[in-house]
């Protein structure tokens, strides 16, 4: 069923999803960088949602979302499907608010956050990504055991959420010129876009996702959501197959383009982050700083913000990218 404008959540919607995330969700820091700001000739700031409770941006959308069930659904629990973050997030929602959680992870899915769902009280129920549904694995679980589902993008809890790391953003910076976004399912993209379209009319808000998985860019630029099979990149959070009913008629509407870059970038963007802003930052967190690094002189001068997504990445394998 496609969404209609009346479906779509709003920035009211991410104003109350502030409100019941307040003293939960970690208000993060916003940083600057001297040697960001002479390398673009601009003035950059970083969201840090890498130091979020769970090392990611998820817990916003995810906490909103779990906190509006009814006595039934806490009892019976919630189920989710996520490559990481989301399934984190889940799991640590569900804790705080008493319920069980039932999380569907890829097998490949990096051993430091299947762990961390696992000690959050997660179940971790494993699919293969590249040959099974995890949609479908998801619904039935939740039809067999009278679970609610709670997708990691596609529902309007979870955009309202995490809308509010980007008018966290706004408070503390004010107007920005740009906004840069990761995306992969668009619930951050999606929601950073109703802020900033509240907060700040003239910022150009642009949602930034790997050269191999531009599902999202394709969609945006064709005016109908594009499906593509799993792609092959170092940002795995951002392995997503398509946009969502509700995030892509908000994307369309309220975002000015989608853009992408390449793994080498991305690895490029996280040595950055850890040499000289000391920030660990998974290689999907480096997707908006890569492509503003990448824009170059149409910033100069600008004020420019960038969500910095997540930092929940195996330290065998940071390590590796980075070397």
């Amino acid at each position: 069923m496609k969404a209609d404008d009346r479906a779509l959540p709003t920035y009211e919607d991410v104003v109350a999803a502030a409100a019941r995330l307040a003293g939960h969700a970690h208000r993060t820091p916003v940083m600057t960088s001297r040697t960001t700001d002479e390398e673009s000739g601009a003035s950059l700031f970083f969201k840090c949602e890498n130091l979020q409770r769970m090392g990611a941006f998820k817990f916003r959308g995810a906490f909103n979302a779990l906190s509006r069930f009814d006595e039934r659904q806490r009892r019976a629990g919630v189920v989710a499907f996520s490559s990481g973050n989301h399934a984190q997030a889940i799991a640590l929602s569900a804790r705080l608010l008493g319920m069980p959680a039932t999380i569907v992870m890829p097998q490949d899915a990096p051993g430091a956050k299947v762990a961390a769902t696992r000690g959050y009280g997660g179940t971790v129920v494993f699919y293969d990504r590249y040959t099974e549904d995890r949609e479908a694995i998801g619904r039935d679980l939740a039809q067999e055991h009278g679970l609610t589902l709670v997708p990691p993008y596609d529902h309007a809890d979870v955009i309202a959420g995490q809308g509010t790391a980007a008018r966290e953003l706004f408070e503390e910076t004010g107007p920005l010129d740009a906004l840069f976004v990761c995306l992969g399912g668009g619930g951050l993209l999606s929601g950073s876009a109703l802020a900033a379209r509240a907060l700040a009319p003239g910022c150009k808000v642009y949602g930034v996702e790997p050269e191999a998985g531009n599902d999202g860019q394709q969609s945006f630029r064709s005016g109908h959501i594009v499906h593509i099979d799993t792609p092959q990149t170092i940002a795995d959070g951002a392995q997503t197959q398509h946009l969502g009913q509700l995030t892509f008629p908000i994307i369309r509407r309220d975002v000015d383009d989608i853009l992408t870059v390449s793994d080498r970038q991305l690895a490029d963007a996280m040595r950055f982050f850890a040499a000289r802003m000391k920030l660990m930052v998974e290689p999907t967190g480096c997707l908006g700083f890569a492509a503003a690094r990448a824009m170059g002189e149409p910033l100069r001068g600008k004020r420019v913000g960038v969500i910095i997504s997540g930092g929940n990445v195996d330290i065998e394998r940071f390590c590796a990218l980075l070397a």
